[in-house]
């Protein structure tokens, strides 16, 4: 028996912000970062709040460490809020995740609202119960994983991503369709995930390339939103793969971004999980029938189950070649040493990665060294 279900209110569209207003005359705690308060964007949500009604923690930092969350916890448990706000990207709703979800057991608030706005169109974190804490010392991330992390509202505005840097919309974009792919491979994949992922990647192929050309064509802008959002809803119900299980481990170790760890990767996961071996295969693993059935639904052309995977292969390698993203490790910056130091501890960290139990293809440290050795 399986079960598919959206707790998450998802509110979207003009005047998304509204929603806010709800909100007007009860005790709120907004979780955000640095940026957002010196920025200034903070005031969209403020602006909207009783004031004196709301408390601002803002020391959120890129991937958040356990030392913050106690923080966060210790003040939500003496604020006492009828309500918790994450304004962010990823770390600031990961980390927003894990204070609300230790204080409501800690402070005894368990009607506690959870609202997540998410600015940047990436990680779907609005969506999924899943959440990244990191332990600056050992150099590890640890993903939380518990129906309870998710929010019970997520708004999706689409101004508030209009002016991010085309870099940043370039690495979070291709987070959307690293989520989208290695959800649709997933061996938890269902009808249901299926038709999220599908949706995902059509939208990122029609639309990711203009939203990183223009930050004025807001059509693009709230079309990716959408993507982030549905895509996160389709790893959520399948969950990930090999691409994340590494790309958690190079996070953890050389500090690059996620998103551009994710690009990265890609098109050798997707390579690698497809297995096809010679030229003309006889028969063809359900990985790269999928990832040919996705590519003919996006409009990439080939006669053969191979030539449609080694054609989605060349759209994403496209895609990032167009918007200027590192091909390799070494373009990120890191230097040869570094990469050998940290890539047997990457390799074993893989393998001990949640994500990897629904990758498609059974893996071994050698095969994750082969990989790494590929984006050296």
């Amino acid at each position: 028996m399986k079960t598919f279900e959206v707790k998450t209110k998802i509110v979207f569209g003009e005047n998304a912000l509204g929603y806010i207003t709800s909100l007007a005359n009860k005790k709120v705690f907004i979780v955000t970062d640095p940026f957002m308060v010196k920025s200034g964007m903070i005031e969209r949500i403020t602006s909207k709040l009783t004031s004196g009604s709301y408390q601002v923690f803002s020391d959120v930092v890129p991937d958040p460490p356990m030392e913050l969350v106690v923080q966060g916890v210790s003040e939500v448990t003496a604020y006492k809020p009828d309500a918790v706000i994450a304004l962010g990207g990823g770390s600031a709703i990961d980390a927003a995740k894990a204070i609300m979800n230790f204080s409501k057991k800690a402070a005894n608030l368990p009607n506690m609202l959870f609202i997540a706005i998410p600015t940047t169109s990436g990680t779907g974190s609005e969506v999924t119960n899943f959440a990244v804490i990191t332990d600056k010392e050992k150099g590890v991330k640890y993903p939380l994983v518990s129906s309870e992390l998710l929010p019970n509202v997520a708004i999706l505005e689409p101004e508030l991503v209009k002016s991010l840097p085309c870099q940043i919309v370039a690495d979070t974009g291709m987070d959307v369709l690293t989520h989208a792919l290695e959800a649709y491979v997933s061996t938890n994949a269902t009808d249901f995930s299926d038709a999220l992922a599908e949706k995902a990647v059509k939208l990122v192929f029609d639309y990711l390339l203009r939203s990183y050309k223009s930050s004025d064509d807001m059509e693009a802008k709230e079309k990716m939103h959408s993507a982030s959002c549905i895509a996160g809803m389709a790893f959520n119900e399948a969950s990930l793969g090999v691409n994340h299980a590494i790309a958690h481990n190079i996070g953890g170790k050389l500090h690059i971004p996620h998103g551009r760890t994710n690009a990265i990767l890609l098109p050798h996961v997707i390579e690698y999980n497809s297995n096809m071996e010679g030229y003309n295969p006889k028969t063809y693993t359900v990985a790269a029938k999928k990832y040919a059935m996705i590519a003919k639904l996006c409009g990439i052309q080939g006669a053969t189950t191979r030539a449609l995977v080694k054609g989605l292969i060349a759209e994403v390698v496209r895609l990032e070649r167009e918007m200027k993203m590192p091909r390799s490790l070494k373009e990120c910056g890191i230097k040869e040493e570094e990469y050998l130091d940290a890539k047997k501890s990457i390799a074993e960290g893989a393998l001990e990665d949640a994500c990897l139990v629904t990758n498609p293809r059974k893996t071994t440290v050698s095969e994750v060294l082969e990989i790494l050795h590929l984006i050296r």
